[in-house]
């Protein structure tokens, strides 16, 4: 048991240490979703392209922290505010909120998989104070740029710019952002090629917050 809970934390912290530096080509959800793609007897989907947070419109980041966490850049890996209204609005029998900070949708989607269960939310806490340790904010925004479902078989910023907006992530305008960020509370229902005027209604909404969020600063 002993040598069994010492190859787990020795071999995921080299894990994360090689991915301080080594791009994350492929993560547990993109192989799921082919997987389920095959399963379904459908042509496999997969468009990822990295590159560096440098390289993408200085807008992205913006975007996605005035959309998903606007205290990215003050927080330690965990917003106990937003998890705590979360719980309470669950209890009350609210529509749920999520919680998750962008640390944390990093730490799931690159070393996790797709589950609400007891163990994989303390695997992703885990996974949380080290990347925030290891990587530090500007490395995890490339990686979740970089990583994140950004539609049907369209994984990070530069694959969704090329496919919806024939452009590259570094060419991508503040309206493009704020529409992109506006899909991933759930980018397989919600698409940024063509938005509803209920994603247009969030990119109005988002744009406005993103006033108020500095430009993120570059490495």
């Amino acid at each position: 048991m002993q040598w069994i809970v010492l190859l787990f934390f020795g071999s995921t912290i080299l894990a994360v240490i090689a991915y301080r530096w080594v791009p994350v080509y492929v993560t547990p959800l993109m192989v799921i979703r082919c997987c389920q793609q095959v399963a379904h007897g459908e042509k496999l989907r997969l468009r990822h392209h990295w590159v560096s947070l440098d390289e993408m419109s200085i807008y992205m980041p913006v975007a996605v922290m005035a959309s998903e966490d606007q205290l990215y850049l003050k927080h330690h890996g965990f917003d106990f505010k937003a998890i705590n209204a979360a719980i309470e609005e669950s209890k009350a029998g609210k529509r749920h909120r999520g919680g998750s900070t962008i640390s944390q949708q990093t730490a799931k989607n690159v070393f996790l998989w797709p589950d609400h269960s007891w163990v994989r939310k303390g695997l992703e806490v885990y996974f949380t104070g080290l990347i925030e340790l290891i990587w530090g904010k500007h490395r995890i925004m490339e990686v979740y740029l970089n990583s994140i479902e950004m539609g049907d078989g369209i994984y990070g910023a530069e694959a969704v710019a090329q496919q919806h907006f024939g452009r590259s992530s570094s060419d991508l305008t503040r309206a493009n952002c704020a529409l992109i960020a506006a899909t991933l509370p759930n980018p397989l229902r919600f698409s940024s090629k063509n938005p509803s005027p209920y994603m247009l209604k969030r990119q109005t909404a988002i744009m406005k917050q993103m006033r108020h969020i500095d430009v993120f600063p570059k490495k």
